[in-house]
């Protein structure tokens, strides 16, 4: 038996193809790969034609979880087969999971499954905040979730909320855009946006938008700054510097492996006196001669940075001897 045709594939995905090529995928008599036809399974379960969709359900049943996960990991997966698992699947071993990874799973689908979500589950989706925070509907479900931290709570009710320090933003506005026009453009704009529109902004927008909206006074809109795909090494550079921002923010920029694979995230940081100390003391080592010997004299930073800074630089010394 030879493999169905893409196109032949598509008309069956799309629901397109002629009733006795979907009844014999239902029954088995089409040379379909599993994950191919757990997909197309999916969308003739809700066939207008009541014979085809009973079939495909009753067809369903016998297929293993693992084909249905296997389908959904895929980047071209179809909304059909996510909205099938989201109603359907989800309490199914990996699943949920499944859904979440795959980026091409928009938020409505997420919704059913919210409750099923496992702590890993939850935890990626808030490290990847722009479809919690383009569903009100996904961050409430999440919010009642079994499997969610009280940390993480907190941030879905910032999300859902309505904060915003106009006069913090303003001057951070005035930091990042020079040009008063497209300044003022861009308090405006910000002035009439939700925090889960901020949200998006900051994953969304220029820099200029990265710039301002790094210090919002909503800590979920800080977070999701540092989650911009745009994001460039300068602008990360740049925030480490920073000593408006807060402890928190310069502490996810910290623990963030691909921030710190620049040297110069990692100096900023060591020298920008609001850097929590442990954070400091962790990263010392990882400083160069150079840089350790300016460290030892920099006033601005704690203490006990620089009095370790200095117990660090004896200690390589003594090691050359």
């Amino acid at each position: 038996m030879e493999p169905l045709s893409p196109e032949v594939l598509e008309d069956l995905r799309a629901g397109r193809a002629p009733r006795e090529r979907k009844i014999a995928v239902c029954s088995g008599g089409a040379h379909l790969a599993p994950a191919d036809r757990a997909e197309i399974l999916a969308v003739l379960a809700g066939d207008p034609d009541e014979m085809v969709s009973e079939r495909a359900q009753q067809a369903i049943l016998s297929q293993p979880a693992e084909t249905f996960v296997e389908a959904l990991k895929r980047e071209k997966a179809i909304p059909a087969l996510f909205a099938y698992a989201g109603k359907h699947l989800a309490d199914k071993p990996g699943v949920c999971d499944a859904m979440v990874q795959n980026k091409s799973c928009s938020a409505e689908f997420l919704v059913p499954v919210a409750r099923h979500l496992s702590s890993l589950g939850i935890t990626a989706l808030m490290e990847e905040l722009e479809r919690v925070s383009e569903s009100p509907a996904l961050a409430a479900a999440l919010e009642h979730s079994t499997s969610i931290t009280a940390d993480q709570k907190h941030q879905l009710h910032e999300l859902l909320g309505s904060s915003m320090d106009a006069a913090a933003l303003a001057e951070a506005a005035a930091e990042a855009e020079p040009d008063i026009v497209k300044r003022q453009t861009l308090i405006e704009r910000l002035a009439k946006m939700s925090v889960s529109e901020r949200v998006q902004f900051a994953i969304k927008g220029g820099s200029e938008a990265r710039r301002t909206l790094i210090r919002d006074s909503n800590k979920v809109v800080q977070r999701a700054v540092l989650q911009s795909p745009r994001l460039t090494d300068q602008e990360v550079e740049a925030f480490a510097t920073m000593t408006s921002l807060t402890d928190e923010i310069l502490r996810l920029i910290a623990s963030n492996r691909k921030f710190r694979k620049n040297y110069a995230v990692v100096r900023n940081l060591l020298n920008n006196p609001k850097t929590p100390l442990d954070v400091s003391l962790h990263m010392l080592p990882m400083v160069n001669v150079m840089d350790l010997k300016k460290l030892t004299s920099n006033k601005n930073v704690p203490e006990t940075l620089r009095t370790t800074a200095i117990k660090l630089q004896r200690t390589r010394a003594e090691l050359k001897k």
